[in-house]
């Protein structure tokens, strides 16, 4: 994968106006997925004589779209003809810096991608995938030869493909991945959002103590409870080792928001006091907006 690095990165700044195109199939819808998920403002099969209009809210600094992409291609019918010179009227805006991204791939891995959708080509619906890629890629030769930057994905898969934008344009981005740590008790039902899932049951309950009963997992004497059973510590211990690995993970995968449950019956006894924790041992990850919510614990 050839990637001129210094031509892509800047594309986390304000200001910045990224026009995606190439082959059907390559992967552009991936590409502007995980752009949306950087924070910018995404326009799928943009008409291209639209693109200026879309430029100038960016350019003027409109709150909501202070960075834009768009994916522009030969879906729109006057997409040759139009384009080169829209790109060059961006191009010569002020306060707007515009990057074209051609993605590519090779004849096999095209073939292969529309076989396994079973789409047909939209340039060749009544002709083989095979003429519809010949057809689109001499069609396409001038417009890869204006690009900022080639991209080919022909060896990425689509999960590597959106790793790949996501590492190119978190550059100067200052976008983190959400992770809250959310105590809950089981009588209440699972949260829907969760996404890692820790039961606590097997830990003594403070709600059979009845001078503890009335309190929550923040109080000092429940927690001093826990504390007394050998179970509490070792747990902490390898959750905490295996959440340390597990984050940055969803991290370089592009994921924008991680929930880790932690449950016990009510809710407010056990998973408090282990959230709690959890969430003071997390505290120094890098990259990661860390949140702590107890859904349960103060309902009743």
């Amino acid at each position: 994968m050839d990637i001129e690095h210094e031509e892509v990165v800047r594309v986390g700044e304000k200001g910045r106006f990224v026009v995606l195109t190439g082959l059907s199939g390559a992967g552009k819808s991936q590409a502007i997925h995980a752009l949306e998920d950087l924070g910018y403002f995404c326009v799928d099969n943009l008409p291209t004589s639209l693109i200026p209009e879309l430029a100038a809210l960016c350019q003027g600094g409109t709150p909501d779209v202070t960075r834009a992409a768009v994916v522009v291609d030969m879906r729109d019918p006057r997409f040759l003809e139009e384009f080169p010179e829209v790109l060059r009227c961006l191009r010569q805006r002020k306060g707007l810096s515009a990057v074209v991204i051609f993605l590519e791939a090779s004849d096999e891995a095209l073939v292969q991608r529309f076989s396994e959708t079973r789409r047909p080509h939209p340039l060749a619906p009544q002709q083989t995938v095979v003429e519809g890629i010949a057809n689109e890629r001499r069609a396409l030769a001038g417009i890869k030869e204006l690009a900022d930057t080639v991209f080919d994905t022909s060896d990425l898969t689509v999960h590597e493909l959106r790793r790949s934008f996501m590492d190119l344009s978190r550059v100067g981005n200052d976008k983190k991945l959400t992770v809250t740590v959310l105590s809950f008790g089981y009588k209440h039902g699972i949260p829907h959002e969760s996404d890692l899932l820790f039961d606590v049951r097997f830990l003594p309950n403070p709600y059979f103590v009845k001078t503890l009963r009335s309190l929550t997992g923040r109080d000092r004497s429940v927690q001093e409870y826990l504390e007394q059973s050998r179970e509490t510590g070792i747990f902490l211990d390898k959750t905490t080792d295996l959440l340390r690995f597990l984050v940055p993970q969803y991290s370089v995968e592009g994921k924008s928001y991680l929930t880790i449950a932690i449950g016990c019956t009510g809710g407010k006894h056990r998973s408090v006091m282990i959230s709690e924790r959890i969430h003071t041992r997390l505290s120094d990850l890098e990259g990661v907006l860390l949140r702590l919510k107890h859904r349960d614990a103060f309902t009743e």
